[in-house]
């Protein structure tokens, strides 16, 4: 594990919806400084979400503790920026705008997401979409197996450098893809 010098914080949020028995979603996060991950966690939320996107929220909230301490790295690393990638839009949107958007659907979630909502506000962290096939989070979240199994263990066990997560899925014809590589090289599968 080693910081790349940017000064850049980034972190993978993810969360799985209703995975445990009593149908609780289960949280993963991590965070590289470039090559590695020397925070990593996975845990079964404490709060049953009543939809994906409310699970992804959560599990923002559950990550947060550790996001406040990154001004413990201010003492020892410059950070110039603090970056969590989330892989569901509505969440996100949510998180940036907080009692703006809300409605009668996501009152109950407002507490959970103006803690998050203040730190963007105040530029302390920036919430960035990422495609699915670059969330390094699904690998405490979901099973996985083969090729991706393999590229995120090997971006946690610090084998290769994190990049910035690609455009998404590339461009099809009739429903295949026109390459198996994105633009960034960095195979994606559906």
């Amino acid at each position: 594990m080693s910081a790349n010098g940017s000064g850049i914080l980034k972190w993978w949020v993810d969360a799985s919806f209703a995975v445990h028995p009593n149908m609780r979603g289960h949280s993963g996060d991590r965070l590289s400084l470039g090559r590695g991950f020397p925070i990593v966690s996975s845990t079964k939320q404490k709060l049953n979400g009543r939809s994906c996107t409310e699970t992804k929220i959560i599990s923002v909230d559950d990550f947060m503790p550790a996001a406040v301490l990154d001004t413990l790295f201010h003492a020892i690393y410059e950070v110039k920026d603090n970056i969590l990638y989330q892989d569901n839009k509505s969440a996100i949107i949510l998180e940036k705008n907080g009692k703006a958007l809300s409605s009668k659907r996501t009152k109950h979630i407002n507490i959970r997401y103006f803690f998050v909502t203040n730190k963007v506000n105040r530029g302390e962290m920036s919430v960035v979409w990422c495609p699915v096939a670059d969330m390094i989070g699904d690998y405490a979240t979901k099973p996985l197996q083969g090729i991706l199994f393999r590229k995120f263990r090997d971006l946690i066990m610090g084998v290769v450098s994190t990049k910035d997560p690609g455009p998404g899925k590339p461009k099809t014809k009739k429903g295949k893809p026109v390459s198996g590589e994105s633009v960034s090289g960095d195979f994606y599968f559906w």
